[in-house]
């Protein structure tokens, strides 16, 4: 049996034992990704951040918005 502790496991996944302690860290979006300095965001009036390239995904998600082709 391989037991191993959670802090090894991220460490060895990301790199880092804890995101927030990297200086270029700017927050999570709306899908649960990383936000990182130099990224492209769309933040609506309630302060929720999403990716430039998840916009369309958002808007269907939370507001129902549909996308089509006429």
């Amino acid at each position: 049996m391989n037991i191993e502790h959670p802090d090894i496991t991220r460490v060895n996944r990301t790199g880092y034992t804890d995101m927030f302690a990297q200086e270029e860290h700017r927050g999570i979006d709306f899908f649960g990704n990383e936000i990182v300095a130099g990224e492209d965001v769309v933040i609506d009036e309630d302060g929720e951040m999403v990716m430039k390239d998840d916009l369309e995904k958002f808007l269907a998600e939370k507001y129902g918005f549909k996308f089509q082709t006429l």
